[in-house]
């Protein structure tokens, strides 16, 4: 099988399998984002504030800025002018009691072949002691070392371990409020200070944990540097699998800073959104493709990846109920559905601040696995 990069599909990566994603991090104490619709059934009029609506509680940071956002309201209403960062120190002093070895047990309890842990999400705060210092918030990063106790933890069972890491966005080099996808492109930082930055963090990742999966989210600051990374990133890990995240138009994304500009693109999109069918778009820099709940195509040759949350985000929301959620049922269903067609289910759970993985996803995944397992 080869990908859209014109590389053949390492073997271990092409059978269709089970993933298990990982969002952990500072939005688990605010813990909120509005019930509603998923990501892919916000169109039509609901374009211009969709990146708020989407109740995809990692986003926490950005949402209490936005004028008019249920999550600034509420943020209001229970912490004042709080700013997002001071939610840190209680971040901080409740991840003490993440337990790797408790997560990759479940992860092979679920029948997973590998998991994929966010290491910096938009907020910027990094889930390693990392060495390249944030010029803008000097510090933003963790003591403890979460990358390299899971990778150590999953590797240990037999498992492959992969990262995340927000390269398009991060909200303490470019924090402009983000409603929909003309704000969000806009807000990608393209200066040489973020670019430097990104490119640094990626390999010191990639030198450290040696990751299978480097999934990129969003996009890449700036086109020169894709090439260079991913070069950098095979030598490393030969068969190693990288998304379809890596756009790298920073002319694109700097001209939609321009008011009139980002109004016309966003027009456009809301036109786009309530049109139906989807098109494939170019990935020339991708192993294999990534339908995120119902945005993205499912490709007709190429290796894919469908990724979701059990409830209709990835951070833990607290707002959620049970409803909220899928069975048993639609999990076991969805990754028969997937597996059919060539794709992996990567299949997130949102623990808790203090690593607890929530009854309320850990039971439709323990019926996975004894599916599974026949």
């Amino acid at each position: 099988m080869i990908g859209p990069n014109g590389r053949p599909c390492p073997e271990w990566f092409a059978k269709p399998q089970l993933g298990i994603f990982i969002h952990w991090g500072m939005f688990t104490i605010p813990a909120w984002a509005p019930r509603g619709r998923a990501i892919h059934e916000l169109h039509g009029d609901d374009y211009y504030m969709s990146a708020v609506m989407t109740p995809y509680s990692e986003w926490y940071d950005n949402a209490v800025r936005v004028e008019g956002s249920e999550t600034r309201k509420r943020h209001l209403e229970l912490y004042g002018d709080k700013p997002y960062q001071d939610f840190f120190p209680e971040f901080d002093a409740l991840s003490q009691k993440f337990d790797a070895n408790e997560w990759a047990d479940f992860f092979v309890e679920c029948g997973a072949t590998h998991c994929v842990f966010v290491t910096k999400h938009h907020d910027g705060l990094c889930l390693w002691p990392t060495e390249v210092e944030n010029p803008h918030r000097p510090g933003w990063h963790t003591e403890r070392d979460f990358v390299g106790e899971l990778a150590d933890a999953v590797r240990a069972r037999g498992l492959r371990f992969g990262l995340y890491y927000s390269g398009g966005l991060d909200w303490t080099f470019r924090d402009t409020p983000i409603a929909n996808l003309g704000d969000m492109f806009a807000a990608v930082p393209t200066e040489q200070d973020y670019r430097d930055y990104a490119l640094a963090q990626a390999k010191e990742l990639i030198d450290r944990y040696k990751p299978s999966i480097f999934w990129n989210d969003i996009c890449w600051p700036n086109g020169e540097d894709v090439p260079v990374l991913l070069d950098y990133y095979y030598k490393a890990v030969p068969d190693g699998v990288t998304n379809d995240r890596w756009l790298g138009a920073h002319d694109f994304f700097n001209s939609l800073r321009d008011d009139a500009t980002r109004k016309g693109f966003n027009d456009m999109m809301k036109q786009r959104s309530a049109g139906g069918a989807q098109e494939e778009t170019p990935a020339p820099y991708a192993d294999y493709r990534c339908v995120e709940f119902g945005l993205g195509v499912v490709p007709k040759e190429h290796k894919w990846e469908a990724c979701r949350g059990l409830g209709l985000g990835f951070g833990y929301n607290s707002a959620e109920i049970p409803e909220d959620y899928m069975t048993s049922d639609e999990v076991i269903a969805l990754y028969k559905d997937v597996t059919s067609k060539r794709g992996n289910l990567l299949i997130n759970i949102g623990p808790l601040a203090d690593g607890t993985i929530p009854d309320l996803q850990k039971t439709p995944l323990r019926a996975l696995g004894q599916y599974l397992k026949g």
